[in-house]
């Protein structure tokens, strides 16, 4: 890992019970209202970790300055873009917490978002992860979309967790509360095309998925962002995927299609749970992922799942920190 600045007070000695991490790179039009959004949650008992990936706008002096202001936060600047991955996974082996949380530096928060996924992880002990519904919102905190409810993930059956993630996608789970020592027990997080998705694939072969049901997540989709292709996704992931040669897109969805193999291969289940995950692999694989593979290869554009309608959603007035001038 590179040279770092670590910058802004120090708790003290107690282990707060939740860790944020917020891994950023130019992220100056949104970040303050993250960080309010964030300092505002009526669960007070965290600590925020901002990793700067050598912003080269205004990120550094409002991360600097959010931490002068609140002992809660720290502020630490990479030397170098490490990635989108790397700084991902920095901020999981920074966490000290008994939980940990990623946030995105340009998505909002309810104020009670904390707090009832910490109450849910309380009350469902075998759960590894909470999360609220999600809805998505404009620079203007215009809700345009949403991913309807959510996609169920509280079966007590891991390989139907696994099917679920397969066939049905995972949505923004990994913006959840998680315990941190499921985080512990995965495997590195990779670069390659659809590591969110994986992601979500192991967390689900340690745990269940509590979901809290209202509305209190908010991504935010940028205006006038150009359609990207997988290896555009996957550079912002590492700057070293650009190598065309070293990195043919080929390459890029083989290793996400293998990596399913160890992550079933090290996953605390039984023997027949882990037949009927390799099955259900099996059979995504020749129904969806070689199609889609196909198309990636033909280098056409990636697109969004279609968005359900939903009903008007008031962001402002659930949405923490409005009562704070941003930075």
């Amino acid at each position: 890992m590179s040279e770092m600045l670590d910058t802004g007070p120090r708790r003290s000695n107690s282990v707060p019970r939740l860790t944020i991490g917020l891994p950023v790179y130019n992220g100056e039009q949104f970040l303050g209202e993250a960080l309010d959004a964030l300092l505002g949650q009526t669960f007070e008992d965290f600590e925020l970790i901002v990793a700067d990936n050598a912003s080269t706008d205004g990120t550094a002096d409002i991360g600097r300055r959010y931490a002068k202001q609140d002992s809660r936060v720290r502020y630490i600047r990479h030397d170098r873009n490490v990635g989108l991955v790397a700084n991902h996974v920095f901020v999981q082996e920074q966490a000290r917490c008994e939980l940990f949380k990623c946030a995105a530096h340009d998505d909002l928060y309810g104020r009670d978002l904390m707090e009832r996924c910490v109450d849910a992880l309380d009350e469902n002990p075998d759960a590894v992860l909470a999360h609220s519904w999600s809805a998505v919102i404009d620079e203007s905190r215009n809700v345009t979309g949403t991913f309807g409810s959510g996609v169920p993930m509280d079966s007590p059956l891991a390989p139907e967790r696994f099917r679920t993630v397969l066939f049905d996608g995972c949505h923004d789970y990994e913006y959840g509360v998680i315990r941190t020592q499921a985080l512990r027990r995965m495997t590195r997080r990779g670069s390659y095309h659809h590591a969110d998705r994986m992601f979500n694939a192991e967390l689900a072969l340690h745990g269940r998925f509590q979901q809290v049901p209202d509305w209190l997540y908010f991504r935010r989709e940028h205006a006038g962002r150009p359609p990207q292709t997988v290896r555009d996704r996957c550079t912002i992931f590492d700057p070293r995927r650009a190598d065309r040669l070293r990195h043919p897109v080929a390459r890029l969805y083989a290793e996400y299609l293998w990596a399913y193999i160890p992550v079933i291969r090290r996953a605390p289940l039984s023997s027949a749970d882990r037949r009927e995950c390799y099955r259900l692999l099996a059979q995504w694989m020749l129904s969806r992922a070689l199609p889609v593979a196909g198309r990636s290869l033909r280098g056409e554009y990636l697109t969004e799942d279609p968005l359900s309608v939903t009903p008007v959603i008031p962001v402002t007035a659930v949405v923490a920190g409005r009562d704070r001038e941003s930075v």
